[in-house]
């Protein structure tokens, strides 16, 4: 792998959607800033729209000021950028294109080498993907590699079929399907925590573990993709992807090196080993929810079926609580609870893996109740680690008191933790899928969230909404923990 700065043309489909506009111009702009590109690359925009050359730099400068949050003073980099109109479905589009992006590569000596970056609707993906081949864009003395956001199908059959069509095209080496929470800092630390720290990987199975909570809310509601959400709820959203994708990491045997292949073999192993949910159990391994009107950051909020583009009779989940159970050697009997929603308290991501109680309290003479340990990994918007443990009282008595040992990644240099998508331009600049998604965890993935879809979308929610925006979620959530004896962690707990 070439540590250089790699030269390379970057085409971005959908240049002037949001998602370029609010991550893709920016993490680029900071790759540069810190030297982690050479001059000797150019960004291409694709879009609909017809821009100039020059409309396309201004609209690249303004996100990036936008996110800075100031003026940018360096012409010199929105110079590599170049734009070109563009019909999915025209021949000539393609043959265009394929002229500037070997003009580009004359003028940028970028050896041909190619991402074609996909940030639009993906039923384009197929479509796009056959057309480079077939215009010529794919045939390039240099690399080429494939970047797609999910929704990679939406369930197993139709990202089969998909990956089916990308892969006539290219092979899975060269595609980079992204799960931005792959790039976020403290989920790469998942395994830096697990495996470099000898307190914690000898306790990582079922005989001391009692549970794994991992929760991701949002404070938002659907906002402008309320035709996108209604016709994909979170489940498909939020658990098929960064949920599985954060228990695959937590739950993973040591690989034997830390290579690309070796991490998504292990990861591999812990989607196969998810215990399989049938249609009749739905019901007691997994809750479903829908915001109503409420009140979030002290305002009054409307309910999902109020928003705009959702029917107002919809059955989509805006909330999801699962248990998983993974049964392998290390997990066999330790519930993975998962929770995602919309609407919620506030936006948190976080994991709290409750350690078993000691097995025998000798402080029961003081009717003490002793609180489990737990090691709370905290991945947004704070970042860091908090470890829950028991101490002494200071003076006479031997009462225990709770202490915790707290890690902020970013009190310490949280201004400079980059932005997830820097992290994950920079690896499929370098060729490093390691944080990137194979297919056979896609297809895992779905296989296991399929049957879940398959109940809900066939029976109504006849309780929707079911909680009120501004809360943790409907009751349901908690009766899911308290039949086995346990609560949920609030987000901010401290003993």
């Amino acid at each position: 792998m070439n540590n250089m700065n790699p030269k390379s043309l970057i085409v971005i489909f959908g240049a002037t959607g949001d998602l370029a506009k609010r991550k893709l111009f920016p993490s680029i702009y900071r790759l540069y800033e810190k030297g982690n590109l050479s001059e000797e690359f150019a960004v291409v925009g694709v879009a609909r729209r017809p821009l100039s050359n020059d409309e396309f730099r201004n609209y690249v400068r303004e996100s990036i000021e936008n996110a800075l949050r100031q003026e940018l003073n360096n012409e010199q980099f929105v110079s590599h950028f170049y734009y070109h109109p563009f019909d999915v479905t025209d021949t000539a589009s393609y043959r265009q294109l394929k002229s500037l992006l070997e003009e580009l590569d004359d003028t940028y000596h970028s050896n041909g080498n190619r991402i074609f970056y996909l940030a639009m609707a993906p039923e384009f993906f197929g479509t796009v993907t056959s057309r480079l081949k077939s215009e010529g864009l794919t045939a390039t003395n240099g690399w080429k590699r494939l970047v797609i956001e999910k929704p990679f199908g939406h369930d197993f059959e139709s990202a089969r079929k998909l990956n089916e069509e990308i892969r006539q095209v290219f092979s899975e080496n060269e595609i980079y399907r992204i799960d931005h929470y792959l790039g976020k800092e403290m989920v790469q630390n998942i395994e830096v925590i697990r495996f470099s720290n000898a307190i914690f990987e000898p306790l990582w199975n079922n005989r001391f573990i009692s549970n794994i909570q991992i929760t991701s809310s949002e404070t938002l509601g659907v906002e402008d993709r309320g035709r996108y959400y209604d016709h994909s709820g979170a489940l498909r959203d939020m658990v098929q992807n960064h949920m599985l994708q954060m228990v695959a990491l937590l739950a993973m045997e040591p690989p034997i090196k830390l290579t690309t292949d070796e991490i998504r073999s292990e990861k591999v192993k812990v989607l196969r080993a998810l215990r399989p949910i049938s249609h009749e159990e739905v019901d007691q391994y997994f809750v479903r929810g829908q915001y109503g009107r409420g009140v979030v950051n002290g305002k009054e909020v409307v309910g999902y079926r109020e928003e705009n583009n959702v029917d107002p009779n919809s059955n989509t989940e805006t909330f999801v609580a699962g248990k998983l159970m993974i049964d392998n050697f290390r997990w066999a009997g330790v519930p993975f609870y998962i929770r995602t929603g919309k609407r919620m308290t506030e936006k948190s991501t976080k994991i709290v893996v409750q350690f078993k109680d000691v097995p025998m309290n000798l402080y029961y003479r003081t009717n003490e109740k002793i609180e489990p340990n737990l090691l709370i990994i905290h991945i947004q918007p704070d970042e860091g680690i908090t470890l829950h443990l028991n101490g002494k009282k200071s003076g006479e008595s031997m009462k225990t008191t709770p202490i915790e040992l707290d890690y902020c990644n970013n009190c310490i240099d949280g201004i400079n933790t980059p932005e997830a998508y820097e992290k994950l331009l920079y690896d499929c600049m370098h060729g490093d899928a390691t944080n990137f998604t194979h297919w056979d965890e896609v297809a895992a993935s779905w296989q296991f969230v399929d049957p879940i879809s398959e109940v809900w979308e066939n029976t109504k929610a006849v309780d929707f909404p079911n909680y009120e925006a501004g809360s943790m979620g409907p009751k349901a959530s908690d009766a899911l923990l308290k039949k086995d004896g346990f609560h949920w962690w609030p987000i901010h707990y401290h003993q």
